[in-house]
């Protein structure tokens, strides 16, 4: 997970189930451009996931279904590619559910070409900024693309809303992206260098050159288990920390997914804010795409994201709110605990 403006690109991709190579033996062009056999593709995946998947013992669970499946003939008569990628994906997540895991049909796969390229999704990272209230603070995120222009736009927010007595970011909406946007505003959330979350990444797809995170001045490598490379996400204060008083509340909903997982994490255990909404979505581990014969591909989660304290993650479970309402209502809500009635708040337009 980079914290450069350079990786940020790829690690936006990653983190938003896009493409990055996860092995040094994608399927030959050939087999990707023509249809291949449900045999290869089912035995290239099965693969992948034994070598790569987060959590070995799960990996080869996943590969020996997969396999035993294939020899009693289970996907031979399919011969839809929509219908065999759902079906392999729900056979995996009945092994064990993974909120990123999947497998992505060929023209499934062609959607999602712009985000592979690493080009943003047509969609405004930040979805509304502003004063709600005086002293009050807002600004909400569909995703973290970690692009220059989100970057800017979210610098500028920092600058024009300094000394804010209360901040509250809105992550009802926001699905993923990376660690770039969380880097800008945590130096100014904390005084003191503060340890975040553990991130461990399968060995194996490092060393063939799928590091999907690297180190950085707020990603730093630590020791770790046999067959893992593990990094700490550290909050490293700014010179002038300009929220270092502020009262930092965070909406969540059953859509917060992933990157703001991460960030939901981060601030609950470090008692840095106070969440207000519904238990997120539970996706917590990381990865990237695999290629797979007739032009499949895979989401391979190879990493997860965890609490250095309790070692739990958030994969499968969510992380919970400290005040729990419904995600309609959690602006409301925030506005009350900022001591402001809502029906007096400026709320940007198309926020609630």
């Amino acid at each position: 997970m980079p914290s450069t403006a350079s990786a940020s690109p790829a690690l936006a991709a990653l983190l938003l189930a896009s493409a990055i190579a996860l092995t040094a033996r994608p399927a030959p062009a050939a087999a990707v451009s023509q249809p291949a056999a449900t045999t290869d593709l089912v035995t290239m995946l099965a693969g992948e996931l034994a070598d790569n998947f987060v959590f070995p013992d799960v990996g080869a669970r996943y590969a020996a279904m997969l396999k035993a499946k294939l020899a009693s003939g289970a996907y031979a008569a399919i011969n839809d590619p929509d219908v065999l990628a759902k079906t392999l994906t729900d056979d995996l997540q009945a092994v064990s559910k993974d909120g990123h895991l999947k497998l992505f049909a060929p023209n499934a796969l062609a959607e999602r070409a712009p985000r592979q390229n690493g080009t943003p999704p047509p969609m405004a990272a930040i979805a509304g900024s502003g004063w709600l209230a005086d002293g009050v603070a807002y600004i909400g995120f569909n995703l973290f693309p970690g692009d220059a222009d989100t970057l800017r736009q979210l610098d500028a927010f920092i600058a024009a809303h300094a000394g804010a007595r209360v901040l509250i970011i809105d992550a009802r909406t926001h699905r993923g992206g990376g660690l770039d946007e969380m880097d800008r505003m945590f130096p100014h959330m904390f005084a003191r260098e503060t340890p975040l979350v553990l991130m461990d990444t399968r060995e194996a797809v490092e060393r063939r050159g799928g590091n999907p995170i690297g180190d950085s001045p707020t990603v730093r490598r630590q020791p770790g288990p046999a067959g893992v490379v593990r990094r700490l996400h550290v909050a490293v204060p700014a010179a002038r920390p300009v929220w270092q008083g502020t009262r930092v509340i965070l909406l969540t909903s059953k859509r917060t997914a992933s990157a703001a997982e991460h960030l939901a994490l981060s601030l609950k255990r470090t008692g840095r804010a106070t969440l207000v909404g519904e238990t997120t979505r539970g996706a917590g581990h990381y990865g990237g795409m695999a290629e797979l014969p007739g032009g499949f591909g895979a989401f391979i989660p190879v990493g997860r994201t965890f609490d250095p304290d309790t070692g739990q993650g958030w994969e499968g479970t969510g992380v919970v709110p400290d005040v729990a309402v419904p995600a309609a209502d959690a602006l409301n809500k925030a506005l009350q605990l900022a001591g402001v009635d809502p029906a007096t708040a400026n709320k940007p337009a198309g926020v609630s």
